[in-house]
């Protein structure tokens, strides 16, 4: 766990508000407490105050509380900063002159972090993060994983000597990180999503640009890797290279980028010194197919290079990668059919590298729709041999597969759509293009039968491990 306490210690005993008792804020509170920190806790939903009370902890009263006595609010990403509107607590802090925070920035904040890399993007951050953790470790530094993903921040244990820490950035940890910028900074892409939380994509977009456009960092200076491949990001790298406040190493899948890293006829060029070397071909990376993880790859290679391994370790080292639970994970294979979990999966966007991942896809999909619904998943309806259809959207998601001649059954549940997709792939093998697959790939929440895209993904897997061959 994080040493808060000589930070802590510099804050003339003033009282500390963690506001969300999800999994960071408990962890947070749990850190705090080991200081002697006088800690206030808060969450609207009163079940989850419970922990706070059993450790003797003051339970925030709203009406009553004098928010000048805090030295800062940390507050829960999940909990609206700036959209729809600030929530309440945030409006009482910025009130009062207290900052808000998040876990990240006081992480930061108490020190000894290792040298930090960031990682964000619309989709791809859990993949890219885990394969640069992967590609550090393989190559024989000492690293840890945290963030968005795996362990919160406060319960990372960083060890004595050089360290590498790897975190996952969502755009609202982003949000709440007012001085904290990585010392490595990675953009993958930027698509529409968590509009409602930011206002618009042109909003969403500036908040992503903090990571890269600031040089603040716990070893100055710092690096910017961006991946050009949407008009985002390409807006981004120009700003930054124009600011100069750090050093830009621009990775692309589409076309070759001067002084980066870059996808061509297939292979990976490394133009970072200056000259061309092929490093190797994108097939070898099995664990890594299509698009989206190509750019994922270059990503995590340019990170690599700047720490300074030699290219040849680096791509012996993602060779070795093995890939993610719920990110395209192949959990089996019968009879020649794949079944596979894509179950972090949430928006259409991500879909569509799964869709254009394979062909005679028997198609599980559904949930919690996002805006975007299902909109450009069209342009797969050739692939998609049939659809299975799970959630709250299936009335919606019935007119749309309609609309564009895919065929579909209303399943309802997960447990239906897996009976019957493996009951038709099975019954439909030897079809022309290549064998079939059964993919979760939602394009939706998962809230409304699951309590997250993890426990979607894990049910799908277990539903897939008791079919019989």
């Amino acid at each position: 766990m994080v040493k808060l306490k000589p930070y802590i210690d510099s804050l003339d005993k003033k009282k500390i508000l963690v506001y969300g008792l999800g999994r960071s804020g408990l962890s947070t509170l749990h850190a705090l407490a080991k200081t002697g920190a006088q800690i206030v806790a808060g969450d609207d939903d009163p079940e989850r105050l419970e922990p706070a009370r059993e450790m003797g902890v003051q339970i925030l009263d709203e009406g009553r509380q004098d928010f000048s006595e805090f030295a800062f609010v940390l507050l829960s990403p999940g909990i609206p900063l700036t959209h729809p509107e600030p929530h309440r607590v945030v409006k009482a802090a910025s009130a009062a002159g207290v900052e808000v925070i998040g876990d990240i920035e006081l992480f930061y904040r108490a020190g000894k972090t290792g040298k930090t890399i960031g990682v964000t993007g619309t989709n791809g951050k859990s993949t890219t993060v885990s394969l640069i953790h992967h590609i550090i470790k393989t190559c024989g530094k000492k690293t840890v994983l945290g963030g968005n993903i795996g362990v919160p921040v406060l319960d990372l244990k960083i060890p004595a000597g050089e360290c590498y820490t790897v975190l996952e950035m969502s755009s609202y940890q982003i949000d709440l990180c007012p001085t904290f910028r990585p010392d490595i900074s990675v953009l993958i892409n930027i698509t529409p999503d968590h509009i409602d939380r930011h206002g618009g994509v042109e909003e969403y977009a500036a908040v992503k640009k903090k990571i890269v456009d600031e040089s603040q960092s716990g070893f100055g200076g710092g690096t910017a890797i961006i991946c050009t491949d949407d008009e985002h990001t390409r807006a981004i790298l120009e700003s930054v290279r124009e600011r100069g406040l750090r050093k830009v190493v621009p990775v692309s899948v589409l076309k070759a980028e001067e002084g980066g890293v870059y996808v061509e006829g297939g292979m990976l060029v490394d133009a970072m010194s200056g000259q061309l070397v092929t490093i190797g071909d994108m097939e070898d990376l099995k664990s890594l197919r299509g698009d989206h993880n190509h750019q994922n790859a270059v990503c995590a290679y340019a990170v690599a290079r700047t720490i300074g391994f030699a290219p040849e370790q680096i791509f012996e080292a993602m060779q070795s990668f093995e890939g993610l639970q719920h990110r395209q994970f192949l959990v089996r294979t019968i009879n020649g059919v794949s079944y596979v979990n894509d179950s972090k999966a949430t928006n259409a966007e991500a879909a569509a590298m799964a869709l254009n991942c394979h062909n005679n896809i028997y198609w599980i999909v559904g949930g919690r729709k996002k805006d975007t619904g299902l909109k450009g998943l069209e342009m797969f309806s050739d692939r998609i041999r049939h659809a299975f259809l799970i959630g709250e959207s299936t009335e919606e998601f019935a007119v749309w597969m309609q609309n564009f001649g895919i065929s579909y059954s209303r399943c309802g549940t997960l447990s239906a759509a897996v009976e019957a997709a493996h009951t038709m792939a099975q019954e439909s093998r030897g079809q022309p293009g290549g064998a079939g697959v059964v993919l979760l790939s939602p394009a939706c929440a998962s809230f409304d039968q699951f309590k997250s895209f993890e426990d979607r993904g894990t049910k799908f897997t277990r539903l897939i491990a008791k079919l019989a061959e």
